[in-house]
């Protein structure tokens, strides 16, 4: 069951890397290479946003499919 605070956090379009690594049950390094492949940040200032619906639509395209 997701908190009220998580389902607030996939209502948003961008996050923060450390919001994001929760969101998505990894940690933050991991997150930040994902979102960097996904081409989804976004650097406003000295702070970087994540677009939360590319690294999703990223995510899709990385679906292992296999034939037994």
């Amino acid at each position: 069951m997701r908190s009220t605070a998580e389902i607030a956090l996939i209502d948003r379009k961008y996050v923060r890397y450390d919001s994001g690594a929760e969101l998505f049950d990894m940690c933050q390094k991991s997150f930040e290479k994902l979102a960097k492949k996904a081409k989804a940040t976004h650097k406003v200032g000295k702070m970087v946003l994540v677009d939360i619906h590319l690294v999703n639509r990223y995510i899709e395209t990385c679906r292992i499919v296999e034939d037994y």
